[in-house]
């Protein structure tokens, strides 16, 4: 019987291998099920917030920041170019990235390369005695090999794979925007707080100087024996008690440089300097008119979530896929010789053509875990994302009803600090007339200190306010879908 040659006894068995293969993964797609179905549907949000504004305001989301204060621009340019906290979301994207280029390279050919030197000591005496005198005791080989091997996916798990990790990049920079959003919130926030103290500490100044001017007019009148020195010690009483809260705001003005060093990642005097720059005049901008499903395209929590769930939903695709087998296509193409000086030649080439299908035969639920263990952490995900849409919800509510209590608080304080003023200067001019005391006077004064103070703290409580809408909102969404975008072509 004559021999058959080995290339074309590959080239006949090739086929018959690639034959079997595709019984048995036609088989084996007969027999396992599709992927368990998990609804997810969208939450069912109202048609309009219930403390929202007249849908005639046209201001801009972007307009509640203190854009125009020269000090929060200096400290939040700082904070994203130097904030750890930032550095650290970004860092998780290129972690992400990382990730899925891994994912996309695993659907293409491996290629490897090797070469050897191998020296080989036996005893021919092992053979008996023909074998003393022909086979040699030390044999040296000489091998060099591209190898190739590639798995063309064919029931799509390791698309599944990447499209999970594409996902994972887009949860990572919606995470990063959060991050970016909540440093800006701060930020803007203590620097309305700084804004405040300032207004606060001239209200109290302006009291000071007041209670000082009847504590001098008091002396006056006790010198003249016209009254008694009991009205000396209680205008002095008056100016201690402005001082003594104007002594307080040094603490606060402490509290909140140590907060944007921890922001910013700046000096104290670099702060510092930064917030002594010319002060803005505290402003109350409208509150835009926003629908609660914006919420699903603007809020960065609401994103990452988002894509969490869709990272979920292609882990249980893939999860689902490895019931099926896989087919693996490989191809080593070499050298080998015993000399070296035959390492070219034509008989040293040796090549080898293979396919092969490993699919699960027993494993005794492995697999099924894997796939409950996938619908569950998807379900987690749902949920989850559910959470972040009402959150958004409740706190884009909850600022919307802010700005409305505290404007109204902040008028009546404003209307409240004129009117007792004006009654304080109408106690001086009955006084000088000689139709009231000294006692009316004082009282007066001492109701109209402490109300500019309150007049400045609730416009600050009414800025912060709109800081806790811009961030429910979402944030600059224009300059959030330009990170996204250059996210995407950073890929």
């Amino acid at each position: 019987m004559a021999l058959r040659d080995p290339a074309q006894a590959q080239g006949i068995c090739l086929p018959r291998c690639l034959a079997a293969a595709a019984a048995s993964l036609t088989l084996a797609a007969c027999v396992a099920g599709p992927a368990p179905e998990i609804a997810t549907p969208p939450p069912a949000l109202p048609d309009a917030f219930f403390f929202a504004p007249d849908e005639a305001v046209s201001s801009e989301v972007a307009a509640l920041l203190p854009a125009e204060d020269p000090a929060f621009v200096v400290l939040a340019s700082a904070a994203i170019a130097d904030s750890p906290t930032l550095a650290e979301a970004l860092a998780r994207i290129d972690g992400a990235r990382a990730q899925a280029e891994r994912a996309g390279a695993e659907r293409l050919p491996n290629v490897t390369a090797d070469a050897s030197v191998v020296r080989n000591r036996i005893n021919p005496a092992q053979f008996g005695d023909a074998g003393a005198g022909f086979i040699p005791e030390v044999q040296t080989s000489y091998g060099a090999n591209l190898t190739a091997s590639w798995d063309p996916d064919i029931f799509g798990q390791l698309r599944a794979q990447e499209r999970a990790a594409i996902a994972r990049i887009d949860s990572a920079s919606a995470s990063a925007l959060a991050v970016r959003n909540a440093l800006l919130a701060e930020i803007a926030g203590s620097v309305i707080d700084w804004r405040t103290l300032s207004a606060r500490q001239t209200a109290l100044e302006q009291d000071v100087a007041a209670a000082t001017r009847l504590v001098d007019l008091s002396r006056v009148r006790e010198e003249a024996g016209i009254a008694p020195g009991f009205d000396r010690v209680r205008a002095q009483a008056a100016a201690s008690a402005s001082r003594s809260r104007l002594a307080t705001l040094e603490s606060e003005r402490a509290r909140l440089i140590g907060r944007l060093v921890a922001l910013t990642a700046a000096s104290a005097g670099e702060v510092s300097a930064a917030l002594a720059r010319t002060d803005q005049a505290m402003t109350l901008t409208q509150p835009p008119a926003a629908l609660p499903s914006e919420l699903l395209a603007n809020r960065p929590d609401v994103l990452a979530a988002a894509a969490e769930l869709a990272a979920t939903d292609a882990d249980l695709a893939a999860a689902s896929r490895a019931r099926f087998p896989r087919l693996t296509l490989s191809a080593v193409v070499g050298l080998l010789a015993f000399d070296p000086e035959d390492f070219f030649d034509d008989d040293s080439f040796v090549s080898t053509l293979a396919a092969s299908v490993a699919a699960p035969l027993f494993d005794f639920g492995r697999i099924e875990a894997e796939i409950d263990g996938a619908a569950a952490n998807k379900r987690i995900a749902f949920q989850a994302y559910r959470g972040a849409v009402f959150e958004a919800l409740g706190e884009a509510e909850e600022a919307y009803g802010l700005i409305a209590a505290a404007d109204a608080e902040a008028e009546l304080a404003a209307r409240e600090s004129d009117e007792l003023e004006r009654a304080a200067r109408l106690a001086n001019v009955r006084f000088s007339a000689g139709l009231s005391n000294f006692l009316e006077v004082l009282e007066a004064r001492r109701a109209a200190d402490a109300s500019g103070e309150r007049a400045a703290a609730a416009i600050g409580r009414a800025e912060r306010a709109r800081i806790l809408l811009w961030q429910a909102l979402g944030g600059n969404a224009a300059e959030e879908d330009e990170s996204r975008a250059d996210n995407a072509q950073a890929l």
